[in-house]
């Protein structure tokens, strides 16, 4: 076509549809931006963990009860003011006189009577006054020495890592910043303390979130702006981005809230509330987990790296392959088996609970219980072989297919920190065994090493806490009391 021709075309396009394909092209790229630029974005604002004695009120002051008039004493009547101004020389005035002084001094004295009347009215006013003052002065102060008494009482429970406490201290810390771009609000943690572990279930945006359209264009025969779609490569590899983007967004929180160093490891399971389209039925997939240590973690430079390659390679995390159709992945830990509203390690009351302490238990009768467990949860067991570090191992059966498997387990009736060496111990056995997973279960828990070695590995690590949590889901009564030494 010569350019006359083609000048000619352009000039049949009405220039009103082609600014509005060409606004709308920027429109969906400008969103696109934002969602790759949601890391960056998260880390040019500042983390820092809130310290809670500036929670505290400052001490108020009761407003003054006394008016400034009355502080001050009025002032008497004064003889100057009634004395009669005094005769003319004339006869009868002196009697007038007197008459009028007479009255005068009568005057004088009702006035006088009804000043101190007054002043002694006043005096009182004031001295109920100050009081009341002082009462509600009173009342403020301890008001605000309860106030006072509960935050260093909230801050002695996080310092001490109460699990209930920094569970609280973290849902405040992670409510405060908001989302971006209008995405779920919804996300839980929970604490544990045997393990100095932070599991957070955080709730992502569904895949419809990355504009199904690349861009915008006016079609001349149509007369109408029509929609170029996204190749579906490119819209799962945007919003894997996305995903691993907000996985390490809340890292950065979490890590970057702790001002109490309470946290070693952190648990994130990224779930999606969406429609099964085959079935119409509600879902929440895990579309991604991973495992973080504090040192893992601290080695990043969060803005020079590739989010996907970071959470898979790095973290060894697992992301669903297929998240525009819901493909789930199996978290790395259950939120279920951390959350303090199931299970409380230990009872307040517990001379008068009756479930078993496991810590009370002989090697014996804790083989028996895991052996319980086991069964409750569908695994066929084969054989169970007393340690001599006073744990039991066994081999279990999953006979479901795929997820299914050879399970090496072992559990450790302890209350000290298991160490690394026995992860890799249990790894070792797995990889001489051919199973297909490995399980450690204790009544204590694991440290950042144990986690950061075991991850991407086929191992699952339930420390005291899951595994109440788990004895509670399977109706097996237990509970975990350390006794003082």
């Amino acid at each position: 076509m010569g350019r006359s021709a083609e000048g000619h075309a352009r000039s049949d396009r009405p220039p009103g549809r082609t600014a509005e394909a060409a606004q709308r092209t920027a429109a969906v790229r400008e969103h696109v931006q934002a969602l790759e630029n949601i890391l960056a974005g998260a880390l040019a604002v500042a983390v820092h963990g809130t310290d809670l004695q500036t929670l505290k009120r400052a001490p108020r002051r009761a407003p003054p009860t006394v008016s400034p008039a009355d502080l001050e004493a009025h002032p008497g009547p004064v003889w100057d003011a009634f004395v009669p101004h005094p005769p003319f020389r004339w006869w009868g005035a002196q009697r007038r006189f007197a008459r009028r002084l007479a009255d005068a001094e009568d005057r004088f004295a009702e006035a006088i009577e009804r000043h101190r009347a007054a002043e002694e009215t006043r005096r009182e006013r004031v001295t109920k006054a100050l009081r009341e003052q002082v009462e509600r002065q009173r009342r403020l102060d301890e008001t605000t020495a309860e106030q006072h008494a509960r935050i260093d009482a909230y801050e002695r429970a996080v310092e001490s890592r109460a699990r209930a406490a920094v569970t609280r201290y973290f849902t405040k810390a992670l409510d405060s910043h908001p989302e971006p771009l209008d995405f779920p609000r919804r996300h839980k943690v929970g604490y544990v303390p045997e393990s100095t572990l932070l599991a957070v279930e955080w709730d992502l945006p569904d895949v419809s979130v990355v504009p199904a359209e690349a861009s915008y264009r006016y079609d001349r025969a149509l007369d109408a702006v029509l929609a170029v779609p996204r190749d579906p490569v490119e819209l799962r590899r945007l919003y894997q981005q996305l995903v691993a983007q907000l996985a390490l967004r809340a890292l950065h929180l979490v890590f970057g809230s702790d001002r109490y160093g309470v946290v070693e490891t952190v648990v994130f399971n990224g779930m999606v509330e969406s429609v099964d389209l085959t079935t119409g039925q509600t879902v929440r997939p895990c579309l991604i987990t991973l495992r973080a240590t504090r040192e893992q973690y601290q080695a990043l430079v969060l803005d020079q790296l590739d989010p996907v390659a970071c959470v898979r390679h790095y973290f060894a995390a697992e992301v669903s392959r297929h998240p525009e159709e819901l493909q789930p992945v199996e978290p790395v830990l259950e939120f279920d088996l951390t959350d303090p509203r199931i299970v409380e390690a230990v009872d307040v009351i517990s001379e008068i609970d009756a479930r078993p302490n496991l810590l009370d238990l002989s090697p014996e009768s804790f083989e028996h219980l895991v052996h319980n467990l086991l069964t409750r949860m569908g695994l066929e067991t084969r054989l169970f072989r007393r340690g001599t570090d006073g744990g039991i191992d066994c081999v279990a059966y999953d006979p479901r297919p795929i997820t299914g498997g050879k399970f090496v387990v072992q559990a450790k009736l302890w209350t000290r920190t298991v160490p690394p060496s026995a992860v890799r111990d249990l790894f070792g056995t797995v990889v001489d065994a051919g199973a297909t997973k490995g399980i450690l279960i204790t009544t204590s828990g694991f440290g950042p090493t144990s986690y950061q070695f075991a991850n991407g590995k086929p191992l699952q690590l339930i420390d005291g806490t899951a595994l109440l949590s788990l004895c509670h889901l399977h109706d097996i009564p237990a509970r975990i009391v350390r006794r003082a030494s």
